[in-house]
């Protein structure tokens, strides 16, 4: 941001496993303040309340200010922390408890209760090792001769986000590959043989993609070379040839300046899944 952290504050993650998922919320909210003013310390794989006040007296004994995250899966441990927390007066946030007790009820069951489950090597887990591969095999273009396996594809001219949005989808598990456009080169044959509900056309700004194209120039001789690389002027005609592409294979469009990966990420998610629903809903009938 920029700015300088008038004060740094630690957050301690509390959890009966690893404390990943309470670590990357509290990052997410830190996001929302000055780079440094928040510190993370964890204390994983707590299995009784003994381990806490050994763990949290010293934190409080040295005076600084402190808060607790935590995400507990049984319910009596959970219970017992949140009120040796409120008991020591620290500040904490319960990541899962509420969670829990919603899916608890909507359900009508009881949770298994058992830690880590959401980072078991599982089925999922090799899914998303294989979607990675997948990702490795055909960024920017590679393995372009054979698509059907794709549950994604990207198309874009240079500097709109394909690869690290590609990256982005395959950690979630989908198999992306991204096919790059340029001016006067045709596209592999490939992309009109898939189904146009799996092909996304990535779009952004004359302005934005020629300011991120001319500061990846670098020095005057690769400028002489690639001289047209960053012109504005040819980067419109190289995103007017992309959108007539793009129309012609029924590709949904996603904007990417100024936007971040994740958001990208959720509009392709969205779309693809309300077509498959409303393609499920129409073979239901």
């Amino acid at each position: 941001m920029g700015t300088e952290p008038t004060r740094s504050v630690t957050v301690h993650v509390i959890s009966d496993s690893l404390g990943d998922t309470a670590c990357e919320m509290v990052l997410a909210a830190a996001g929302q303040f000055p780079e440094g003013s928040i510190r993370i310390a964890r204390l994983p794989k707590v299995s009784d309340i003994g381990q806490v006040e050994r763990y949290i007296a010293p934190c409080i004994a040295s005076g600084e200010p402190i808060a607790v995250f935590y995400t507990i899966v049984d319910p009596g441990l959970r219970d017992n922390l949140a009120f040796t927390l409120q008991h020591l007066g620290v500040p904490s946030v319960d990541l899962l408890g509420s969670a829990l007790n919603t899916i608890s009820d909507l359900l009508g069951m009881d949770p298994a209760g058992t830690p880590g489950t959401i980072h078991r090597t599982d089925e999922r887990y090799f899914h998303r090792i294989e979607a990675m591969e997948y990702f490795v095999e055909h960024d920017d273009g590679r393995g372009a001769e054979d698509l059907s396996d794709a549950d994604i594809v990207l198309l874009g001219v240079s500097r709109t986000s394909k690869t690290p949005l590609s990256m982005y989808l395959a950690f979630q598990g989908y198999k992306v590959a991204n096919i790059p456009l340029a001016h006067g080169m045709e596209p592999p044959s490939s992309i009109y043989a898939v189904d146009p509900m799996r092909l996304f056309g990535l779009l952004s700004t004359t302005d934005v993609i020629a300011s991120i194209r001319d500061s990846r120039l670098g020095d005057n001789m690769t400028r002489a070379v690639a001289s047209s690389y960053a012109d504005p002027e040819a980067i419109a005609h190289e995103l007017e040839e992309a959108r007539a592409l793009m129309k012609r294979l029924g590709c949904f469009v996603v904007r990417t300046d100024n936007k971040a990966i994740e958001e990208s990420a959720a509009e392709i998610i969205g779309h693809l899944e309300a077509v498959q629903e409303a393609r499920a809903k129409r073979r239901n009938r």
